[in-house]
């Protein structure tokens, strides 16, 4: 159990160092990006949606064979190539002469990136059946945690100069890739492992898993749905400044809540209520609070109302690992890596559609030549997407684990952490978390 437990903390770490880097670009790229055009606002505007489309590209194309890999040669090194990547790319960005090397950043920011689906499948190796949607929601609190501090670090170390967030990013990388080196185990013994394939490691190829089985397929209809609602914060800011006025200031004081409640809700809730309720029930549930919360929001008057949508459409991630801890039962140990990287495309596919739907929406109803302004609309479509997710959550069978045992042992076979390091050396951080969420 120590040693399960160690695993999943030092995953927990490392996409927490992971996503700290990510988040800390995010408020200076833009400003990058101007600096290189003379400051014309029109140029970046298009040059941002380029380095979000080839980054999402890079995603779909690379996410299964990265997951596939995963599945062949193992989580670890897999997980160190990335970090150690990402590192050296962001040394790339920090130097970028030109907007070209810029652009040269992102693709292979996209490609490193694609790593995370490995993270993923690294916790089904080592969690029980019936402990695998608990331990996705603690990665969920990863998340959160990341993309909540990151673009405030980023913002502080950036505001003179955004190269320096940078060379910061590339120092939280690079330090996540000493941590790897030195702390994290295989999960995934030789005895488990599948051979390469580019039938299963191409984007397409990797979607014909999910048609193995009825309802993983509908788990794949449902992700992907609440996938595409998820992009409506493509436009939250947009809105908060069309309907209420809002400034920079309130708008990342709005985000920083939805990153708080995020990783709250990701790390204290969402293994309790499946403890509770089951991963079927959890997950329509979540859709359910989802669905409200996007009402809330679109009914909102004042910025105090739609503050207060957050924590409700905050309850949806509960929804996000119960799905996936579902789907993880569908297949066998040799295939969560190309379930994860399969998963991820298909979070790539939405993370291109979705901006386009909710920016398209929200231009079209606020225009004055159209009858019917609507402001709100996108959020009222997203939360009919929801609400269709929901219902076809109901029709999914709760996984039975009467019968079922564990994939792995509680210790993690044939592997050990070098010397000197034991599950002790993060007990502080075990016993903060609680056993409950693991």
């Amino acid at each position: 159990m120590k040693s399960r437990q160690a695993a999943v903390i030092f995953i927990f770490i490392t996409v927490v160092l992971d996503m700290l880097a990510l988040g800390l670009i995010a408020p200076v790229l833009p400003k990058l990006v101007l600096g290189f055009l003379n400051n014309d606002m029109k140029r970046a505007a298009d040059w941002n949606g380029i380095f979000l489309t080839v980054f999402a590209a890079m995603q779909f194309f690379f996410s299964p064979v990265i997951g596939v890999l995963s599945d062949r040669i193992g989580r670890r090194p897999v997980l160190l190539l990335s970090s150690l990547g990402l590192g050296l790319d962001y040394v790339v960005m920090a130097l970028a002469p030109t907007i070209g090397w810029l652009f040269l950043g992102r693709i292979i920011s996209g490609i490193t990136a694609s790593s995370i689906p490995t993270a993923m499948a690294y916790i089904a190796d080592v969690t029980p059946r019936e402990k695998r949607a608990g331990a996705f929601g603690l990665i969920g609190a990863a998340f959160g945690i990341g993309f909540t501090l990151g673009p405030v670090v980023g913002g502080l170390v950036g505001n003179t100069n955004p190269r320096v967030a940078f060379w910061v990013a590339s120092a939280f990388s690079l330090a996540n890739w000493l941590y790897g080196f030195f702390f994290v185990p295989e999960s995934l013994p030789k005895n488990k492992r599948k051979e390469f394939s580019w039938r299963r490691a191409n984007p397409v190829g990797s979607l014909v898993l999910l048609r193995s089985h009825p309802d993983l397929w509908k788990l794949a209809t449902i992700q992907f749905l609440a996938y595409v609602s998820h992009e409506i914060f493509a436009i939250w800011a947009l809105y908060a400044m069309y309907r209420f006025a809002w400034g920079p200031r309130s708008i990342g004081n709005s985000l920083f809540v939805v990153g708080v409640c995020t990783a709250v809700i990701s790390a204290g809730l969402t293994g309790r209520i499946v403890a509770w309720l089951g991963e079927r029930r959890t997950l329509y549930i979540g859709q359910f609070f989802g669905a409200l919360g996007m009402i809330i929001a679109g009914l909102a008057r004042n910025g105090a109302m739609y503050m207060a949508s957050i924590p409700v459409i905050s309850m949806w991630n509960i929804s996000f690992p119960a799905a996936q801890g579902i789907m993880t039962h569908h297949v066998s140990e040799q295939e969560q890596g190309e379930l994860q990287g399969a998963i991820s495309s298909l979070r790539s596919i939405a993370f291109v559609i979705g901006p386009f739907l909710f920016s398209w929406t929200f231009a079209w109803f606020i225009d004055p030549k159209h009858s019917f302004h609507v402001p709100a609309a996108g959020y009222y479509l997203a939360a009919a997407l929801l609400f269709t997710a929901m219902l076809m959550a109901t029709g999914i069978k709760q996984p039975d684990f009467s019968a079922a045992k564990s994939p792995l042992p509680d210790r993690v076979p044939d592997v050990a952490p070098p010397e000197g390091v034991t599950s002790g050396n993060v007990a502080p951080l075990s016993g903060a978390l609680g056993r409950d969420d693991l």
